[in-house]
């Protein structure tokens, strides 16, 4: 039987991060796939023609480019791993039925111009929304990057300051009332509510606010992005980043149980009777609703609960054509650019919020809710010389109770009819969709999307389980599990995007491996250091260092900006701001001055009187 520290079973980019964290500390890991090529919902494939290389399910970057482990380059993926960055000019862009465009610009003011045609009183409220949701990532964007707090304390921390207000104001309603709130064009509300519904959420659902508040911080800070090559060159540089550490990436290997002693996960079982341990710790690509199926000892209740939790309302469909030649656009050929593009089929808001009502419902909906693009227009590597590709994405049901469908069998049996639906609205907006210059398509149904990753895209939810206020922060999937840990099996820790900070692409393994480092006792500062050196992306946080005292994580984030050092009776009181806008307070009493000192010792009282005359970093 072969040992390891670490066995990951699932080789999602969430486990390839955290294996790969784990791989650099010289911990001897070994990562299993199920597939016969890695990268989970993260991959690029030769799906119809060869030299025409699809993004099989994400293909837009935006959620990652704020983690440290790319913003200093953590894991050397960048510097060292060949991992390469588009970032276009044009972040979002959406097309209605007479042919106008609304664009959101990298560049604010361009976005504000384009707003104000439609109107003007929206583009000086959206100018003044972007620096809110600018300010608020300053709080926000540290924790999505390591293991949250339970959702109780995260609201007792928020409701001590008006910025935190906000922000839960935000959490606990919906989308469609805060652009109703903020906008007047139905356009603009159209435009907006269609970015944050990409996360697989209607926007009449309560609870799902916050892509509203941070969605334009996000895109004017970080903008967005896709690698060169396709999504799946992020899993290639994390594997090459676990191999040259010594660490194994094996496909065709389908873990069939995590093996338990004593309360303790000790390795895996493949589907076929091959065992293999693990010393350290067992890493799992496992959704809640399937734990039951892989692990014993669970607690009852516990599993319960994990099997309550909330998928998405629907999935997608999507629709993957090679093309002799590259996408023309009937509107403008700008509209190329756009990283996520929008099709619309009316520029009525409330048609558009009956559409997704009827999804809920299981309806094919006339009107379809569709995006798409070419990605070879951006990035010639995708495709044969002068050739062009168009990836449609269009919202669907996963299970069909349209009388027109649901009575003819499954997903199998229509999606091709489906997939023809949705070309007819395509060819609205693109004048060379045309039979001539498609060479091949691939039509997957949401059906397919779970077969892809069973134990991840339950019922096609791509983003593990629904992004509602009640599973977030520690309380997503659930509050057992929001730790990244199992009650009931020590040293078996959880990576997907069913976790914490959410489904797309984060990066979110790095809150796992921060979980696991600290449960086995070692520094995850001392491994995580590096600075980023690539150009034409925001600074790092290293360089937006807030002047004043400050306290900061491994990261280099700013934890606490202290403002006042007290004496209020016996105790020295310390106030500052969280994450730049987070009244806190510590106390330090006599007792607990004691205890420091005696922790410190001479050595470090002697560094400690020395610290302020020493050079920073």
């Amino acid at each position: 039987m072969e040992t390891y520290d670490i066995v990951a079973m699932g080789a999602g980019h969430n486990g390839l991060v955290a294996a790969a964290y784990l791989a650099k500390a010289g911990k001897k890991v070994l990562v299993l796939e199920r597939k016969p090529y890695p990268g989970g919902g993260v991959s690029t494939q030769q799906l119809n023609t060869p030299g025409y290389w699809h993004d099989e399910h994400s293909s837009v970057h935006i959620m990652i480019q704020g983690n440290p482990m790319l913003r200093q380059d953590e894991l050397g993926l960048i510097s060292k791993f060949g991992l390469k960055y588009h970032y276009s000019p044009v972040p979002h862009a959406t097309v209605f039925p007479d042919q106008s465009v609304l664009y959101t610009y990298k560049d604010i003011d361009k976005t504000c111009a384009c707003f104000a045609k439609v109107s003007p009183k929206d583009a000086e409220t959206y100018r003044g929304f972007v620096k809110t949701s600018q300010q608020i990532l300053q709080m926000f964007m540290p924790g999505l990057y390591s293991p949250p707090p339970p959702l109780g304390e995260l609201v007792a921390m928020l409701d001590r300051s008006d910025e935190g207000r906000l922000m839960l104001d935000y959490m606990n309603r919906d989308c469609l009332d805060l652009v109703n709130r903020l906008y007047e064009s139905d356009k603009v509300k159209i435009h907006l509510l269609r970015l944050v519904s990409e996360n697989l959420q209607a926007p009449n659902e309560l609870g799902t606010g916050m892509g509203v508040l941070l969605m334009p911080g996000i895109i004017h800070t970080y903008g967005v992005s896709q690698p060169i090559g396709g999504s799946g060159k992020l899993t290639e540089a994390l594997v090459r980043a676990i191999e040259s550490c010594g660490g194994e990436v094996r496909c065709n290997a389908e873990v069939e149980q995590i093996t338990t002693s004593g309360g303790r996960a000790n390795g895996v079982r493949l589907k076929g009777g091959e065992t293999i341990a693990a010393r350290d710790a067992v890493i799992g690509a496992i959704h809640p609703h399937v734990i039951r199926r892989f692990v014993e000892g669970v607690p009852e209740p516990v599993m319960q609960r994990a099997e309550r939790a909330t998928l998405a309302p629907f999935s997608i469909m999507v629709s993957h054509y090679d093309l002799r030649e590259p996408t023309k656009f009937i509107a403008d050929p700008d509209i190329g650019l756009a990283t996520m593009l929008e099709f619309m089929a009316t520029d009525k808001l409330d048609e558009m919020i009956a559409d997704f009502d009827d999804l809920k419902r299981g309806l094919i909906t006339p009107r379809r809710l569709c995006a798409g693009g070419d990605e070879s227009i951006g990035d010639k590597t995708r495709v044969p010389p002068g050739a062009g590709m168009f990836h449609g994405i269009t919202f669907a049901p996963y299970t069909v109770k349209d009388p027109r469908f649901a009575s003819r069998g499954g997903w199998d049996d229509y999606k091709e009819e489906i997939g023809d639906l949705s070309l007819q609205h395509y060819r609205n907006f693109v004048s060379n969709l045309t039979s001539e210059n498609i060479i091949a398509r691939k039509i997957v149904s949401p059906l397919d999307l779970e077969r892809s990753s069973p134990n991840s895209m339950m019922r096609g939810d791509l983003h593990g389980v629904a992004p509602y206020f009640y599973q977030s922060a520690g309380h997503r999937p659930t509050p057992d599990l929001g730790q990244f840990t199992v009650p009931g099996v020590d040293r078996l820790y959880l990576a997907g995007p069913f976790q914490h900070p959410g489904g797309g692409v984060y990066g979110a393994g790095r809150a796992t491996a921060i979980k696991m480092f600290e449960q086995l006792g070692m520094d995850f500062a001392a491994v995580s250091g590096g600075t980023r050196q690539d150009s034409g992306v925001p600074a790092t946080i290293a360089a937006a260092r807030t002047e004043g005292m400050v306290l900061r994580g491994s990261a280099d984030e700013e934890l606490m900006h202290v403002e006042a050092i007290d004496r209020v009776g016996n105790e020295l009181v310390i106030k500052g701001k969280s994450f730049g806008t987070m009244p806190l307070e510590a106390r330090l009493d006599g007792a607990s001055a004691r205890a420091g000192l005696k922790m410190l010792g001479l050595s470090k009282l002697a560094f400690l009187a020395t610290l302020p005359f020493r050079s920073g970093k």
